[in-house]
Parts: structure tokens; sequence; C-alpha cells
């Protein structure tokens, strides 16, 4: 694989995609560096899973460079990059339904082969490696459970923990706390702060709408709007009232508690 600077997760120049005659990204610019952890904020159809299939090889600028974990893309193998790269989202759930037997020790066991479903032989190092992730997520009691039978968030947890099994050095959770309850969404937030707190794991990009769901451990957030980035850098110069409201197109306002960021929606008698 053709190798870039070490230092920077992944690198976009200028890229740019057309679908139909319609611009869904315009000359977006973005570099990740180790030791960040990046938040991706923006509207349904703002071009967030443009942006992701970009990053894995999935879709193909038009125009622009694309570079990831020191990979230049047009001079590397993308099959084998995608090794390094974990990507979980609700849809993963739906590829599960036909392997419903499975349990959750089994399917986190897939993911050191990338496959839904388990084919090939572990090794007791394998199994050791998969419960520590299943205890990491609080889940270890879960092990023989059946992965059907397990709730939303224990499904999700389960999933990251599949994702890690590969130690990828890039994470990617697209949207995790989608259609989960409170209690099962705060769970799973502090088990990703969690893990992103300890050193040596992987760099993440977390995408969602819902802004609260930054943990602190995030350091990073890049917004976008209509397929162009609106604002990027440290959370702390990012996440302001003036540049979520570009963002989401209604008035907020803004607070911080619990190294988190909170938002109310205004009246537009207020904003007035």
């Amino acid at each position: 694989m053709s190798e870039t600077n070490q230092d920077t997760v992944l690198s976009l120049q200028d890229v740019g995609w057309k679908r139909s005659e319609k611009n869904i990204l315009k000359n977006v610019s973005w570099d990740v560096q180790a030791g960040e952890h990046w938040a991706l904020l923006g509207l349904n159809g703002s071009g967030k899973t443009s942006i992701l299939k970009m990053i894995t090889g999935y879709q193909w600028p038009n125009s622009g460079q694309v570079s990831v974990l020191g990979n230049l893309f047009g001079k590397t193998n993308i099959p084998e990059l995608r090794k390094s790269i974990g990507w979980v989202s609700s849809s993963l759930d739906d590829h599960f339904r036909t392997h419903s037997s499975d349990t959750a020790l089994e399917v986190v066991l897939s993911g050191k082969f990338a496959s839904i479903g388990l084919y090939e032989e572990t090794t007791e190092e394998d199994v050791q490696q998969a419960m520590q992730l299943l205890n990491q997520f609080r889940i270890k009691h879960l092990a023989d459970q059946l992965i059907t039978f397990l709730s939303q968030g224990e499904k999700r947890k389960v999933m990251i923990a599949r994702a890690l099994m590969s130690s990828p050095r890039l994470l990617i959770l697209d949207e995790p706390c989608n259609g989960l309850d409170i209690f099962s969404k705060e769970e799973l937030l502090t088990s990703i702060n969690e893990m992103i707190g300890k050193r040596g794991g992987p760099t993440l990009l977390y995408v969602t709408h819902h802004i609260e769901e930054i943990v602190p451990a995030i350091t990073h957030a890049l917004l976008i709007r209509s397929g162009e980035i609106i604002a990027k850098g440290d959370k702390s110069s990012t996440l302001t009232e003036t540049l979520l409201e570009k963002t989401f197109r209604v008035p907020v306002s803004l607070d911080w508690e619990g190294g988190r960021p909170w938002i109310r929606i205004k009246s537009y008698a207020e904003k007035r």
C-alpha cells in the first residue's frame, strides 16, 4: 500500500461528488490526526454518509484526493485497507437477522474475519479477546445468549465489540444510538466514552445529528450542511450557537453540562 504521513489518520482534499448532476459533496477538505476523536454533525441528507463511503472506498469522488491511514486512494489496495477500519451502523442488525442462532460471542468472533456468521476456526486466544471485549462493554454475562434475544442496546454493544475484534486503527460509529431508549442510549454512550478514553485505541468518527451524544472524550467536531463544511476543529470552538444554527437551520441555545453539549430549540418568536 502507498504510504504517506502516518500521523494523519485521514485526509480529504477538495473532495467533490455528484449524483445525477446534483452536487452531494462540495470541496470537502478535512484532516484527522492521531489522538483526535471526531463527531460528524448534520441533518439527514447533509452528506455525512457520503463522506463515510469515501473514507471506506465504497464511493469514489469526482474530484479531489482521499488518503486514509497513510494510504492514498488510487495507489492502494482498498479491500486490504478496510481490514483496518471498523464500521458500525444500525443496518448491521439487518445482516444478522439471517443468523439468529448465533450467540453474542460468535458475533464478536466473526469480527476477526469480517464475516456475517462464523465459518472459520477460532483459537482460545480469539475467544479470550472476544470475552474481554464483551466484558469491556459490561455484557460478558450475555456471551452465550442468542443475538436475536438481545435488546437493541445490547446488540449495539455486541456490534461495536465485533468491530474492535480486528483491532482497527479507525472506528466509525454511524448513528449508533438510533432506536435506543434513554437508558440504553446513556449506557452505550458511557461505554463509548470509556473506550476512546483509553490510550492505544482506534481513532473514532462518531456520526450523529443529536449533539447531546458528543461525550467528553470526543475532541473535535465537523459540521456539514448540504454537502459543504460549515465548521471543523476542536469542539469548544466548533460547537457554538451561531454555527449550530447554521448547520441545523433552527435557532438554538447551547449549554454544556458534564462535559457534554446540550441544545434547546428556541421558538422563532424568541429568535426575533
